[in-house]
């Protein structure tokens, strides 16, 4: 037998059984960091369409990015992120889903944000256009069968993290009482222009997703109430009147940059209508958009942080309207109209809930924590986030800067004292260190 023609077939056999024991490479499209983004940005535009509040906002960022990653991390079967994600209260299970061997992460990931907001946000129809554009760019890349295996597992999950949501209390909130004002001095009454009733008073009954309970990082009592043109209090109040008199042109811009008030009341005689814009959730997911476009993150690590992110949101939110409704404090304005000028209003339209810690102070400085931690110190970047509001852009030095700013602005805006400010920052930093060490982030 001649050995020398026989050798080229046999190698041949042994190349195509390597072949066949080589897991094949995964079907890919060529969706990006840039299409999440985008994505997520349509998310919020129906959230400002909806006039979506800010704790209600933070909880629809939440549910729709965890349920991004958790599809991200199963299709990439990605054991530390479905153990952090495991971590969190009352976790759906999802070890009986079946995951396609052709399953793609990219499209998946973002095809489960756009359903997760289609099925949650009131006016979530609205993203049947960008999810069909996603559908047919996905079409035209992958194979019938890992397209049809991504949308299987997305939808898989979409349906059991809608129940998961439906779990956390918030339907039930619309079935308490109605909040009825304290009528006693130093307690928090409805503002002008619109004299709003009290917004979600129940806040603090959501479960979070982290934290052990709402008053898990209760601050600090406020400063007391007082009359006395000696006392502490009247020194804030006072503190806060001479303050919006004497503003400067960069603490005018601050204010505004910073003001967030998902419906802004104008009044121009007898007439009235409202201005749309974003809240504070909305200004934050636009910063970690920014940064992780900027630092060039890939799309699996950008999913993760907006997750991560908003998560966090979420849970500074019940923690910080756990305070709000225990202390029950009154705003600056109502103290400044009954002991000092009953014309003087505000620079920003003071918001309907009680006052003491500041939300912005809370939820920025929590946020900023934890992207410190996964994104970078000292990551200056520019944030153009309002923009699109008529509102130049500023520049920041770190995520830190940035929720100093943050909220120093509610003092030039008139609608928080200076405790409230420098407590609710301190309440935010707690938050965000405990996510961070819970989580085994850092």
């Amino acid at each position: 037998m001649n050995i020398s023609r026989i050798f080229p077939f046999f190698v041949m056999a042994l190349l195509a059984l390597q072949s066949i024991a080589q897991p094949k490479p995964k079907a890919n499209s060529t969706l990006s960091t840039t299409d999440y983004v985008k994505s997520l940005k349509k998310i919020t535009d129906v959230m400002v369409e909806d006039v979506t509040g800010p704790c209600a906002a933070a909880r629809y960022y939440a549910y729709t990015t965890l349920a991004a990653w958790q599809v991200n991390a199963l299709c990439e079967h990605n054991t530390s992120a479905n153990q952090v994600l495991s971590q969190l209260r009352q976790y759906p299970q999802l070890g009986d889903l079946k995951i396609g061997e052709s399953v793609v992460a990219d499209f998946a990931s973002i095809y489960t944000l756009l359903r997760m907001g289609e099925e949650l946000l009131p006016s979530g129809y609205l993203l049947e256009k960008p999810k069909l554009e996603l559908i047919q760019k996905a079409q035209l890349q992958l194979t019938p069968k890992a397209f049809a295996e991504s949308k299987i597992l997305a939808d898989s999950v979409v349906k059991r993290f809608v129940k998961y949501a439906l779990k956390d209390g918030y339907v039930k909130t619309s079935g308490y009482l109605r909040y009825t004002p304290i009528n006693k001095p130093g307690y928090w009454q409805p503002t002008p222009p619109a004299y709003t009733e009290a917004y979600e008073p129940h806040w603090r009954t959501l479960r979070p997703f982290v934290l052990d309970s709402a008053a898990q990082f209760k601050p600090n009592p406020p400063v007391v109430y007082s009359a006395d043109p000696k006392s502490e209090f009247y020194a804030l109040t006072k503190e806060v009147y001479e303050a919006s008199r004497n503003l400067t042109k960069d603490q005018l811009h601050i204010a505004n940059f910073w003001d967030c008030n998902p419906f802004f009341l104008n009044q121009k005689g007898h007439i009235s209508f409202g201005t749309k814009k974003i809240s504070p959730g909305g200004h934050w997911m636009g910063i970690t958009g920014i940064a992780c476009t900027q630092k060039k993150l890939d799309l699996n690590k950008t999913i993760r942080t907006h997750a991560l992110v908003a998560m966090t949101m979420a849970d500074a939110f019940i923690s910080c309207w756990d305070e709000k409704y225990r202390s029950n404090r009154i705003r600056p304005e109502t103290v400044i109209n009954q002991w000092i000028d009953p014309a003087w209003r505000a620079v920003l339209q003071t918001p309907p809930f009680p006052e003491y810690t500041s939300g912005h102070s809370v939820v920025s400085a929590s946020v900023a924590t934890v992207l410190t931690a996964l994104v970078g110190d000292n990551f200056a970047y520019t944030d153009v986030v309002e923009v699109e509001f008529g509102v130049p852009a500023r520049e920041f030095k770190s995520f830190k800067h940035a929720a100093q700013e943050a909220a120093i602005s509610r003092l030039y805006g008139g609608i928080h004292f200076r405790d409230s400010i420098e407590d609710g920052g301190k309440q935010g930093e707690n938050i965000g260190e405990y996510i961070l060490k819970k989580l085994a982030l850092k």
